[in-house]
């Protein structure tokens, strides 16, 4: 399910986003910063600070994350199913040791978000759709650069 291509769009990305909805349907978003795939089924989020994604994930467990290169922009949105694991649940240790291992002490983990994941989309700028012969991803990301005001780094060997 999760190819090499969308586990390479997410390490590149710095924030994922979780989507979620409560049981009326409002939908809520929230930037997640430490996150992992287990494996080619399962996508590990920790929740650090999200109350509100726990209680909709409790009410209604279908989610949309999304990984977006913010320089490229391009990016993947992965559906799935999750589940809330907390300290006493089974298997919790199992879920939680990725994190554990990526997140500092100045992050305790109150849970973690697991999510089966289902399917997968490629998101894509809109440019790339609609101007194909002048966009690529080297002008995607120097237009980019140029909006939030940063440089490349130079290689220094």
């Amino acid at each position: 399910m999760l190819s090499p291509e969308i586990l390479a769009s997410a390490q590149k990305s710095v924030l994922c986003w979780l989507a979620t909805a409560d049981a009326q349907g409002q939908p809520n978003v929230s930037p997640k910063e430490i996150f992992t795939f287990y494996d080619a089924e399962h996508l590990l989020i920790a929740n650090i600070a999200s109350p509100r994604s726990v209680r909709n994930i409790a009410v209604n467990p279908r989610v949309c994350v999304s990984f977006v290169d913010v320089f490229v922009q391009k990016g993947f949105k992965v559906l799935g199913a999750a589940r809330n694991f907390r300290r006493r649940d089974m298997d919790y240790e199992k879920w939680a040791a990725p994190l554990t291992a990526m997140a500092s002490p100045r992050f305790a983990i109150r849970s973690v978000i697991v999510i089966r994941v289902t399917k997968c989309e490629p998101i894509l700028a809109p440019s790339y759709q609609l101007y194909p012969l002048e966009t690529t991803e080297q002008s995607q990301a120097a237009s980019a650069m140029r909006a939030y005001g940063v440089q490349p780094l130079v290689d220094r060997i």
